[in-house]
Formats: C-alpha cells, sequence, structure tokens
C-alpha cells in the first residue's frame, strides 16, 4: 500500500485531504449549525439566545438535529477548499517564478488569496444553500402531513412547485373570510386564488424555508438561479475571509522560520536552507488564521446566511426583474447584497463562527499533514 501511494502523488494527497476534510466537518457541524441558527432566528423584535437555540433543536429533532446538512457540508468542503488551496498555489507559483528563494511575500498572499476566495464562494454556494435549508429544518419542528382530503384540495400549481407541501388550511379559511364580502356571488373563490403563485400559503407569503428544503423542491419553486443566492455577500465573505488568512498564515509561517533561523550556525543564505517547521506549530498558526479570518469577516457570513433563508418563488423574482427592483440600503450594502433591516445583527453568532474556523482550520491543516506522514 505504502509503494501504491509513492507512485501516485496526487492520489494520496487526495485521499489525506478527503480525510482531513471529514475529520474536520465531523467537529465543526455542530458549532455550524448553531451558529446558523443564532443569525437565522434573529429580527427586529425578538432575538434567539444560545439557550433557545439549544432547546429548540433538542425539542424538535433532538441530538442529531445539530448534524442536519453534514453531508451537504462535507460536499461543499470538498470543492470549496480544493478550490481555495488550488488557485492560491497556483497563483502564488507565479509569484514564486525565477526567485532564488522559495519565498511568498505577505502583500502577495493577500492578493491570492483575495481571488481563491472569490473562487471558493462560487463552487460552494449551492451545497451551502442546501445546508442551511436543512439546518433550518431541524430546529422549525416542521412535519409534512400527508392527508388525503388537504392534498385533494390542493390544485395542480401547489403540487408542481411543492410536491410533498401541505397548504396551511387556516390561513386559507381566514383569507376566504376576509373576501367572502368582497366577493359575494364568485362560485369558488378558494379556486380562483390557489391559480396564483404567491397564494401558495393562503396567505400571500411564500413558504418557510424549513418547508422548502429538498433539493427537487427549491428548484422547481425558486428555480436553478436560487442555488446561487447569497452570492454576493459570499463573495465579499470569502474574499475577505482568504485574503486575511492566507496573508496572516504566511507572516506567521516567515517569523516561525526566522525565529528557527537564529539559533542556526552559521546563518543560513536563504529561507531555503531553514528546516520546515513542525506540523503542529502550522496547524496552530492556520487555526490562529482563521480565527482572525473569521472575525474580520463575519458581517457577511450573517448577510449570506439571511438571504439564504429567505424563500424568494421564482414569479417574484421575475416580477422584480421585469419592475428593476432595487435594492434597498446604502452603495455598499446593494452591492455587497446585504439588507438594512440587518445592520443591528450582524455580529450575531460571531464566537462560534471564530471558534468553527478555527477548529475547522487547526484540524484540516493538523490531519492533512499526519495523513501524508503516514502515507508517505
Amino acid at each position: 500500500m505504502v509503494d501504491l501511494f509513492k507512485d501516485h502523488i496526487f492520489a494520496g494527497h487526495a485521499v489525506a485531504a478527503s480525510a482531513s476534510i471529514a475529520v474536520s466537518s465531523s467537529l465543526i457541524h455542530p458549532i455550524d449549525t448553531l451558529k446558523t441558527l443564532l443569525q437565522v432566528g434573529a429580527g427586529a423584535s425578538q432575538q434567539l439566545s444560545f439557550p433557545q437555540v439549544v432547546d429548540r433543536v433538542s425539542y424538535a429533532s433532538g441530538l442529531r438535529g445539530l448534524y442536519s446538512g453534514l453531508p451537504w457540508l462535507a460536499l461543499g468542503s470538498i470543492s470549496g477548499l480544493g478550490t481555495r488551496f488550488g488557485v492560491y498555489e497556483i497563483l502564488t507559483a507565479f509569484y514564486k517564478d525565477g526567485r532564488e528563494d522559495n519565498y511568498v511575500y505577505v502583500s502577495e498572499a493577500l492578493l491570492a488569496g483575495i481571488a481563491a476566495g472569490g473562487a471558493e464562494s462560487v463552487m460552494c454556494t449551492p451545497f451551502e444553500l442546501l445546508k442551511l435549508r436543512k439546518q433550518v429544518a431541524s430546529a422549525s419542528g416542521y412535519k409534512a402531513i400527508s392527508s388525503v382530503k388537504v392534498m385533494q384540495d390542493s390544485t395542480t400549481l401547489i403540487s408542481k412547485l411543492l410536491p410533498c407541501y401541505t397548504p396551511d388550511m387556516r390561513a386559507w379559511n381566514n383569507t376566504v373570510g376576509i373576501l367572502s364580502n368582497v366577493f359575494p356571488k364568485h362560485v369558488d373563490i378558494v379556486g380562483a386564488l390557489k391559480q396564483y403563485p404567491w397564494m401558495l400559503t393562503g396567505s400571500g407569503r411564500p413558504p418557510l424555508a424549513s418547508e422548502v428544503a429538498r433539493p427537487r423542491d427549491i428548484i422547481s419553486l425558486e428555480g436553478w438561479n436560487s442555488l446561487w443566492k447569497g452570492l454576493r455577500p459570499g463573495i465579499a465573505r470569502d474574499c475577505v475571509f482568504g485574503g486575511i488568512f492566507f496573508s496572516t498564515w504566511q507572516f506567521l509561517h516567515i517569523a516561525m522560520l526566522n525565529w528557527k533561523a537564529i539559533d542556526i550556525n552559521p546563518p543560513p543564505r536563504s529561507i531555503n536552507e531553514v528546516d520546515p517547521i513542525s506540523p503542529l506549530a502550522s496547524s496552530l498558526a492556520a487555526g490562529f488564521s482563521g480565527t482572525m479570518a473569521a472575525a474580520a469577516s463575519h458581517t457577511f457570513d450573517t448577510a449570506k446566511t439571511r438571504s439564504q433563508c429567505i424563500v424568494t418563488p421564482k414569479y417574484i423574482a421575475m416580477e422584480r426583474k421585469l419592475l428593476k427592483w432595487s435594492a434597498p440600503g446604502i452603495w455598499i450594502e446593494r452591492v455587497a447584497g446585504m439588507s438594512p433591516a440587518d445592520r443591528n445583527i450582524m455580529f450575531r453568532g460571531i464566537w462560534l463562527r471564530m471558534a468553527r474556523s478555527g477548529i475547522a482550520s487547526f484540524s484540516i491543516v493538523g490531519s492533512y499533514l499526519l495523513a501524508l506522514d503516514r502515507l508517505f
């Protein structure tokens, strides 16, 4: 087996990276679930506290609810991290080309990290959307009711857009009661209202994110473009994260090499003559860099999480496009896809995300280096 991996270097690195991502995903997913629910469960009038979020998940789906959406997190991490580190290595290879020392400046690491973060966001946004919907569903306690009578009352339009959705009959009855005096001679008010896509729930509001959690339902109701919902705040988040992560990590890496070079006699002529730092030191540097990058980019993460939790049927999105609807807020909020209504809650869950990113970076780098040491 060892000879096989020595002859297949790429396969060995792929196995090591996959194993490190699997270990990291299993460690950080409960933290990520609680962070997401804290961000989503905040509004202008009420904000769920951390104990309330834990109690709600425990009541709705138990301990396994903390691991809802774990497969989507793993798939997104594989594609996203592969893109991030791949783009970074390609760009830094151009920086180092022709230099005597195998050296990357901190400013170069910053620019390469920004580009790598933007590419990562495009790759992992669909997986993050599916993961978030599963996480929200784990705390909502929503369960589809397979009532034959209610499903028979549903129109073909509802069955087509949301195959497993059960309409809220109380909302329908309230709507009919309000409009019964307006159209006293109408034969079938309910049937007429059900022909309009924005009346799926009977109240004029789109379904909740917990009710549109499966990929088939999301694509049917919101369209294929909805898989990249929250891309603008996601690009801003990952660009900031990637730039600060790689530049901080490179700064710490160079500082540790210079510290080791002090004890070498005679002094080394270049940084290449210094022995590599230990895997533990590299992992600690990556964990610290991930924590700092998460703190700097958290506001964009909150904006992306809340935007992906909003269900926007494709008919409404088409109307907004035809009417040239412009998003509210100042110019930076419009460019970054942030809602002005969320200004007071942008730092919700920041400590959880800092812990999540620090643990993820430490575990990914540490387990990756450990796996390579065992394989080769």
